[in-house]
């Protein structure tokens, strides 16, 4: 296969699926991994594409949000190893903020803690902390039906009401200057308060959001320690764990099954 062919073809199947590990590019074009690996390298100067972590992913808009069901087929052992991670970090008798996504919702079957309150805006956080026997509030709000969360006047008035122990929070791009970004403001504004609210603040990221910026940053780096896993991007996790007042707590022994 001529190279311009396999390119097309790893271009035709991120369209499709939005990410592709490594292995995929391999048994789609018949190339060995050396050659995927020179070929998403030439991709991404030409900017077509973004390497992750095992693979590679489209580059997004800067308003384009995946799905909640999107986001749960991909990076699901990250981000299970991070829910374990975060869980690890509540003590007895907190008060917790638990952001909607699939990245914090990892986190709560894991928690085991006693009398822990958690307070959501997340449609998905709702159903799995009360499966697991939480005491849970739910700010209010208009209910986006991508995301699943609950953003607006109402959400913004029930979070300023409320003080956190900690607050757990997922992000759509890590940026060393940008710092933690989304793509929807609203859902900035709530984050960000969130943040704001709590004596700790953590944000929830796997290391495919590396390098990415998208519409509205929610909190500078130094804002909330970083939840993450080691990407391909040695250089950038060296800055990232040298930026200030950042906490990057590392997760070990991953194979994804993204």
């Amino acid at each position: 296969m001529l190279t311009f062919e396999r390119h097309e073809k790893i271009l035709n199947l991120l369209e499709k699926q939005k990410v592709a590990k490594l292995a995929e590019l391999v048994e789609a074009t018949g190339a060995s991994e050396s050659t995927i690996r020179r070929d998403l390298t030439i991709l991404e100067n030409g900017q077509k594409l973004k390497r992750i972590h095992g693979g590679a992913s489209l580059i997004k808009r800067k308003v384009e949000e995946p799905s909640m069901a999107e986001k749960q087929t991909q990076f699901t052992n990250e981000k299970k190893q991070m829910g374990k991670t975060a869980a690890g970090l509540i003590q007895n008798g907190d008060c917790v903020y638990i952001d909607a996504g699939t990245s914090t919702q990892a986190m709560i079957p894991y928690i085991k803690a006693k009398d822990v309150v958690i307070v959501t805006n997340g449609l998905n956080i709702i159903e799995e902390s009360l499966k697991q026997n939480f005491r849970t509030y739910v700010v209010g709000g208009y209910v986006k039906s991508g995301t699943r969360a609950f953003i607006g006047k109402g959400a913004v008035q029930a979070i300023s009401e409320y003080r956190f122990d900690k607050a757990f929070i997922g992000t759509n791009g890590i940026d060393l200057d940008f710092g933690y970004s989304t793509p929807d403001p609203e859902e900035a504004q709530i984050k960000n308060l969130a943040i704001k609210q709590s004596n700790l603040a953590y944000v929830l990221a796997d290391s495919s959001k590396f390098g990415d910026v998208t519409f509205a940053k929610f909190a500078g780096l130094e804002e909330a320690r970083l939840i993450t896993t080691e990407g391909d991007d040695e250089d950038f996790f060296k800055k990232l764990e040298q930026a200030a007042k950042v906490e990057v707590v590392k997760t070990n022994d991953l194979h994804s099954d993204n």
